[in-house]
């Protein structure tokens, strides 16, 4: 009697260290021209910048698209992307963004803007810009505070949030309250599509990448202007350690700028609506494990 080889898998190839061993294909995205970069460790917005890199080749626009940079960490951007990119002064990126629309319309145009680049020093620029109703898309990388200088407050940085100017916490009877930017927008009539993301673990960056994707689609659709607000980790310029950013970032930030879509198809939810809704999401969650599991 024979006896026949029991079939196996591919066997690993263990004669060098994980670390050594040949990276395979499609660790970056293709529009990405080097993995390397020189923002700080933790740095969320690596993160962003994937999600919306890989969007465009999803959607096979990348070569109509065009980006409009903002200024702060993430401008170190501009010299790893294969896009054709404009760059803007402080705050200014959705009126260049408007301008590069109108002149190339069947572009796909979109910002790429801190929360102290749109928020403080550019505010009037994008609340303008949505409700005229521009066909572009408008992405927020919101981490509460100016990194590139150091981790000052910003228009968005939550109330007892402690930056380089308000070392006691951020507080509003002094510094005034935190602007909620997604809820401006989302009641602007020419906004179609509002919605605020993070990336501050696997679940999150997904869901993060299908707002990017569908604010694209809808500017493709030719039906007006988009926003996508994603909260990104900075925990150099929150003065904490690396590895506590995206924990603090969920437990600070994300109390405030809820994340969720704010409006969709001309429905308008409220951050305080979408609070609401997560917490009974997470309940129903919890109850389902309590009786035995998710899969009953």
């Amino acid at each position: 009697m024979t006896t026949d080889a029991v079939p196996t898998g591919p066997v690993l190839d263990t004669s060098t260290a994980p670390t050594d061993a040949k990276k395979v294909a499609g660790l970056k995205p293709d529009l990405l021209l080097t993995q390397e970069h020189n923002l700080c460790p933790g740095c969320g917005e690596p993160l962003a910048l994937r999600l919306f890199l890989e969007a465009l080749e999803e959607l096979g626009v990348a070569q109509r698209s065009v980006m409009v940079a903002g200024i702060g960490c993430y401008t170190a951007f501009t010299a790893t992307v294969d896009l054709d990119l404009v760059q803007a002064l402080h705050g200014r990126a959705p009126s260049v963004a408007t301008g590069v629309k109108r002149m190339q319309p069947d572009g796909v145009v979109f910002t790429l803007q801190g929360d102290g680049d749109m928020v403080n020093e550019g505010l009037q620029e994008v609340l303008h810009t949505a409700a005229r109703g521009e066909r572009v898309t408008c992405i927020l990388l919101n981490n509460g505070v100016f990194g590139e200088t150091g981790g000052h407050m910003t228009a968005t940085s939550v109330l007892g949030q402690r930056t380089k100017n308000s070392l006691d916490g951020r507080d509003a009877e002094y510094h005034g309250y935190p602007i909620l930017i997604g809820d401006l927008v989302a009641r602007l009539e020419g906004a179609t599509y509002v919605a605020r993301g993070s990336v501050h673990n696997a679940g999150s960056v997904a869901r993060t990448k299908k707002m990017v994707r569908r604010a694209f689609e809808t500017q493709i659709e030719g039906r007006g202007f988009t926003f996508v607000e994603v909260l990104t980790m900075c925990p150099t310029g929150w003065f904490i350690p690396t590895g506590e950013g995206p924990d603090y970032m969920h437990e600070t930030l994300g109390e405030v700028h809820v994340m969720g879509e704010l409006k969709v198809d001309g429905v308008v939810k409220t951050t305080e609506e979408l609070h609401r809704e997560n917490v009974r999401k997470q309940r129903e969650v919890e109850a389902k494990l309590a009786a035995g599991g998710l899969d009953e």
